[in-house]
């Protein structure tokens, strides 16, 4: 299956969704449907241009809306509706942007997706408060009472966002922590729960919220979550492998971790692989505060002679294929699994 077609089919649809959920201009019906009756007084221009025109700017610069995807599918695959799924699809995906404008905070980026980044164009106290709100914003159905869920399905669904929440911040805890030079040992194994956590986190809670609005089992919940925390993680490393080098229409600047310090599985590996005198050098550029754009085009071309390019790709597929022979014993024939299955290859293969 062509994934990417796949994808683009699914993205109007899902887009739909998000304005559903966070319209572009905020009117007072909104308020009341999300956040309740206001008491003295409802401000409609103020709230649209400090939460939903800096989340639409990043909203409408694309991405591929692969979560929300990976939510329907998981919950087709366990027999379950497609449209009670897409009423839910929002809530990976506005997390997922959240993390993007707090992310290009914390590591100073000044680019996403080909454009200044968030904080840089609306300035970082709104662009804070915007990405902290999309936290919460996609769980208004659950709180307010239209969600259609039962009490035992409700309760499910804000156990798994509040887990993976916390694993999420902790994942990134652990790349700020490692970036800014405070371990220099990293492992491999280090690396890998890091990404876990950081980028698994989303990816185990879309299938689990597809699975459980499914009306799948609890051990079919357990195995989708496990899978797409896997593809996460294979997802990281294939970004990782993209940000040194990149394919055309790559949104960030070339060498951007290398620039932050980012102890990637590609670093990780070169350092551990490479001849001492090479190591040396490649651990005093990650470590230097100022890196030059020919340091940092030394060491990509370092990184590149360790053959750590091709050991990530290898490592990513590996991963995805151990984990996808869980799944295939516990889920019936279906076109979702059929899908889900060419999903996984995509998310390692992919070139953007």
């Amino acid at each position: 299956m062509d994934i990417e077609r796949f994808l683009k089919r699914q993205a109007p649809v899902i887009n739909r969704e998000l304005e559903r959920i966070l319209p572009r201009r905020l009117s007072r019906s909104w308020v009341v449907k999300a956040l309740g009756r206001p008491e003295l007084a409802f401000d409609a221009e103020t709230v649209t241009q400090a939460v939903s025109r800096p989340a639409w700017d990043l909203l409408d610069r694309g991405g591929k809306r692969w979560r929300p995807a990976l939510l329907v599918l998981c919950c087709e695959a366990v027999g379950g509706s497609r449209k009670k799924a897409l009423k839910f699809a929002a809530i990976p995906e506005l997390v997922h942007n959240g993390t993007l404008i707090v992310d290009d905070v914390e590591d100073g980026s000044v680019k996403r997706r080909g454009k200044p980044a968030v904080h840089v164009k609306f300035g970082l106290d709104l662009a804070l408060n915007a990405g902290n709100t999309l936290y919460y914003l996609p769980l208004y159905p659950l709180f307010h009472g239209s969600s259609g869920l039962n009490v035992k399905v409700k309760s499910s669904v804000y156990d798994v966002y509040c887990e993976q929440m916390l694993k999420l911040s902790f994942g990134q805890a652990m790349d700020i922590y490692w970036h800014n030079g405070k371990k220099k040992d990293v492992s491999e194994a280090d690396y890998l729960q890091m990404c876990e956590y950081k980028t698994g986190a989303l990816a185990c809670m879309a299938a689990k919220l597809g699975a459980i609005l499914g009306g799948g089992t609890a051990k079919q919940v357990k195995v989708l979550g496990r899978f797409a925390a896997t593809a996460g993680v294979a997802f990281q490393i294939q970004d990782d492998v993209l940000n040194l080098r990149p394919s055309t229409g790559w949104g960030k600047d070339r060498g951007e971790d290398i620039v932050e310090g980012k102890r990637s599985l590609v670093f990780i590996h070169a350092v551990k692989h490479s001849p001492p005198v090479a190591r040396r050098r490649l651990l005093t550029i990650i470590q230097a505060k100022r890196k030059s754009p020919a340091s940092i085009r030394e060491a990509i071309r370092l990184i590149a002679a360790s053959g750590a390019f091709e050991y990530a790709a290898k490592r990513a597929s590996a991963l995805v294929k151990s984990s996808w022979a869980k799944v295939e014993k516990s889920l019936p024939a279906s076109p979702a699994k059929e899908t889900l299955r060419a999903f996984a290859d995509y998310l390692i293969e992919r070139k953007l």
